[in-house]
């Protein structure tokens, strides 16, 4: 549903139900500090939610009950949603129960019983280790060629700006595959989160929780050349604390990393890839390294072991293939 499509079905929501969606996605920023996109998701099922209830005879959130939850997943169903959906959206129904009960709007805590869909994981895509090194390294190697974020063409740009955004994609690309973070976190980092001395840059990752994650050799002489001779080149009055700057010199912009990875990515003739894949990538060469799997979700945030375990089924996908090409009993 379109940001004005749900706005609109808001307001013609009944004055309690309204004030319950307005409480629920204040209580989701301010207290459960979920980012404004999570916010927003919720904010749309919810609405859809309260909805269908009203035109199920529904005034008030007291009202809900699990035979109008269950109702409004089968539309759903019907409606063509995804299992993903679905499954987000039963989410969104018990979270919702669990807060309005607590709150006092609801008498009990209807969606307990709340079954729903198993949303597929699908396996990730990864990059084998020598694409990634060859990725990682594509900035050192080009000199002279037009980058993703260049703010006039390549032969109207001083040298200088150039030079400076090139040792900025190099530190990109070193950081999202050599520590694994977001994009976001990447973008979030500033100069001061980089512990030098214990080679660590310190993360800001989903619901505000912090961790310290170790780079390696390689980044370190990226973090240097573009403290040193690439980020200067760059600031301006809007650089802030930024670790990493876009062309115009405020901080850089995920969409913007977004392209320089696929551009990077696309002028090697690798497969398409994302920052997500490589932090796909960078956890699968940890496990497939025979790094612990308790480690490598402390490495990625993950707040639940289940999220980090997905990458174990790549490395036996990988095993289950190299089995069946090479062993003569396969």
């Amino acid at each position: 549903m379109s940001r004005e499509g749900t706005r609109t079905r808001h307001q013609a929501l009944p004055p309690a139900m309204r004030e319950a969606v307005d409480d629920f996605a204040d209580h989701l920023a301010r207290v459960r500090n979920r980012s404004a996109h999570t916010v927003r998701a919720y904010v749309a099922d919810l609405v859809s939610l309260l909805d269908h209830a009203v035109r199920m005879g529904c005034a008030t959130p007291a009202d809900l009950d699990l035979a109008v939850l269950r109702s409004w997943l089968a539309k759903q169903r019907t409606l063509g949603a995804a299992r993903s959906s679905l499954a987000r959206q039963a989410a969104t129904a018990r979270t919702f129960s669990a807060w309005a009960h607590r709150s006092g709007a609801l008498p009990t805590d209807v969606a307990v019983a709340l079954a729903s869909p198993q949303a597929r994981r699908e396996l990730p895509a990864v990059l084998r280790a020598d694409q990634a090194a060859a990725l990682v390294e594509a900035p050192a190697r080009a000199a002279g060629a037009h980058r993703p974020d260049t703010i006039r063409p390549a032969d109207e740009t001083p040298r200088a700006v150039d030079e400076a955004v090139r040792l900025r994609d190099r530190i990109l690309l070193e950081l999202l595959y050599g520590t694994g973070v977001r994009i976001s976190e990447a973008c979030g980092l500033d100069v001061t989160d980089v512990d030098h001395e214990r080679r660590v840059v310190r993360v800001l990752g989903k619901g505000g929780r912090e961790r310290s994650v170790p780079y390696g050799v390689p980044a370190q002489r990226a973090i240097d050349d573009w403290l040193r001779s690439g980020r200067p080149a760059l600031t301006g009055p809007g650089s802030g604390d930024a670790l990493l700057l876009g062309a115009r010199g405020g901080r850089l912009n995920p969409t913007t990393g977004r392209r320089i990875v696929a551009g990077y990515a696309d002028g090697l003739g690798l497969p398409r890839v994302s920052p997500h894949g490589l932090r796909h990538s960078a956890a699968t060469h940890l496990l497939e390294g025979g790094a612990d799997l308790r480690a490598v979700q402390e490495l990625l945030g993950h707040s639940s072991l289940g999220s980090t375990q997905i990458y174990t089924h790549v490395s036996v996908e990988r095993l289950r293939a190299a089995f069946r090409q090479a062993h003569p009993r396969a």
